[in-house]
């Protein structure tokens, strides 16, 4: 996906030649392999900036989702142990407790 946009491997940096000319490398030449070396990580950075802000989406995302799974085992829980009850029962002191501290977790969102 985002190979298309970088033009330079690492093999073609390895591999440029540059002509000599009587003083040396063309200058003109290493300018332009160089621009075109910079254009290549500045696009690096900006595929690293688009793949964290992903990330990060991404992140919340699963965040968000586990506190939506923590929530709806609590519920489900909760409707099992009402399932269990027999009808019109109260049932005790310790069920009792148990169903409150459910219904907390629900409201709360904690495990």
């Amino acid at each position: 996906m985002y190979q298309e946009r970088i033009t330079l491997t690492s093999k073609d940096i390895l591999e440029k030649d540059f002509k000599i000319d009587t003083r040396g490398y063309r200058p003109q030449e290493v300018d332009r392999f160089l621009d075109e070396i910079i254009k290549d990580y500045d696009e690096f950075n900006t595929i690293i900036r688009e793949l964290e802000i992903d990330k990060k989406a991404l992140l919340e995302d699963n965040i968000r989702l586990k506190q939506e799974v923590r929530n709806l085992r609590t519920k489900l829980e909760v409707l099992a142990d009402n399932a269990n009850e027999p009808s019109g029962a109260s049932g005790t002191n310790a069920d009792l407790l148990r169903r409150l501290s459910n219904l907390e977790k629900i409201i709360y969102g904690k495990e």
